[in-house]
């Protein structure tokens, strides 16, 4: 039994403190939902690495013999109507929603941190033109922008593929899927860097006027040594929570734009070309909608609660005394 002084439990004095992220992983994981976010998260990085490797057939494979067939045993997921296993076409599509979100992820993280740190930070003609560049582009619908620069960018992007391959002879110049891969991702880089640079400029505004940081200005403090070991450190649990929750958009974002044709084409597999591709074989077979739209809305729903876990376990306003 602990003894108690002046209503304070003497084991508790003796505790060391707790550390922050620490405190966050407690609370983090009391919510059910959010490890089971945690759980499809790793699950879908698992096979978006290692999928294609663990598929049953090459996704391109087409089977004449076994078309449009129902899930079985030896086709899980059964086949679309050329034959080809489902199974292993969503394996290879969840490298893709993979690829597509952690290099979007990583872009507008970037660009987010790095603009929304100068904007706050630098004011003046420098936020002035870097919001106004953000507002822009926030008011333009996200998916419309994205489809207007994919489509627009395709026959710039070419020709400029074209000329590297001819001063270099690099054959990677020529590669249309790489190429396609590159569109799609700048499309969908393009409109989700401002939310990002909009959420760390108002963190760094409020950061920027508390004691500590006038404190590393009043020492002669460089500009660049304040924001990235005391501005940007300070700002990112926020950014975060923003960022995990975006991973199920850029997924979202990629079908979509692969469902209306401008996405991943062939032979790249996407979740989103599947869908479209299998539309006019709902009502026969409707399993080869069903499953890519299924896994898709799993994958999304587990970084959503993903995020609104970490949004309650690294919101100081959640913690309850």
């Amino acid at each position: 039994m602990t003894q108690s002084f002046g209503g304070t439990d003497l084991f508790d004095e003796m505790m060391p403190p707790r550390n922050l992220w620490l405190d966050a992983w407690d609370r983090f994981q009391r919510n059910k939902m959010a490890v089971v976010g945690l759980a499809i998260a790793i699950l879908t990085l698992f096979l978006g690495i290692f999928g294609p490797a663990l598929a049953p057939y090459d996704y391109t494979l087409i089977d004449m013999r076994a078309l449009a067939q129902p899930p079985s045993l030896e086709h899980p997921m059964g086949t679309d109507e050329i034959g080809r296993d489902m199974l292993s076409r969503i394996l290879q599509g969840a490298r893709t929603a993979v690829l597509v979100a952690i290099f979007v992820t990583v872009i507008n993280t970037v660009m987010g941190l790095v603009l929304g740190t100068l904007s706050a930070y630098m004011g003046g003609i420098v936020d002035m033109v870097i919001m106004r560049i953000a507002d822009i582009l926030i008011a333009f619908p996200g998916l419309l922008l994205a489809v207007f620069v994919n489509a627009t960018m395709k026959r710039p992007v070419s020709l400029v593929s074209e000329w590297l391959y001819e001063l270099t002879g690099l054959g990677f110049f020529q590669n249309t899927l790489v190429i396609n891969y590159l569109i799609v991702l700048g499309a969908i880089s393009l409109i989700g860097w401002p939310g990002l640079a909009r959420l760390v400029r108002g963190q760094i505004l409020s950061l920027r006027e508390r004691e500590f940081i006038k404190a590393q200005v009043a020492m002669g403090s460089p500009r660049w040594r304040i924001m990235a070991l005391h501005l940007v450190p300070n700002a990112i649990g926020p950014l975060i929570v923003a960022v995990s929750a975006s991973i199920g958009g850029a997924m979202v974002a990629e079908s979509s734009l692969s469902y209306l044709g401008l996405g991943i084409q062939p032979p790249g597999a996407s979740w989103g070309r599947m869908i479209v591709e299998n539309m006019l074989q709902w009502s026969v077979y409707p399993h080869l909608v069903a499953m890519p739209s299924l896994v898709l809305a799993i994958c999304v729903f587990g970084f959503n609660f993903l995020g609104d876990g970490l949004n309650d376990a690294l919101n100081p306003r959640q913690i309850r005394s």
